[in-house]
């Protein structure tokens, strides 16, 4: 536990970013689930859409250092990977 007046400010402050940033970890994960089911749904247009919407998303986590960047990319580039595959 915190003994010193700096370390129980540090605690509350890492206790309200840790919040912050699993609701923004939580969204990116809701947008990524959101695409995987209109792939999986088989609709093309739809997936390329909500992909639209997911990958500002995903690209902000990595901004704020949620995932690091080439994890996101990784994550952009595989969805888009999967979408095209659908057409073909």
């Amino acid at each position: 536990m915190a003994n010193t007046a700096s370390a129980k400010k540090m605690a509350r402050k890492i206790a309200r970013r840790t919040e912050v940033n699993r609701a923004r970890r939580s969204r990116m994960r809701t947008f990524i689930r959101k695409v995987e089911e209109a792939i999986a749904a088989g609709d093309r247009a739809a997936a390329a859409e909500v992909l639209r919407t997911a990958e500002p998303e995903i690209m902000r986590a990595a901004q704020k250092g949620i995932v690091h960047k080439n994890t996101a990319s990784r994550k952009v580039s595989r969805l888009a990977s999967r979408i095209k595959a659908l057409g073909a």
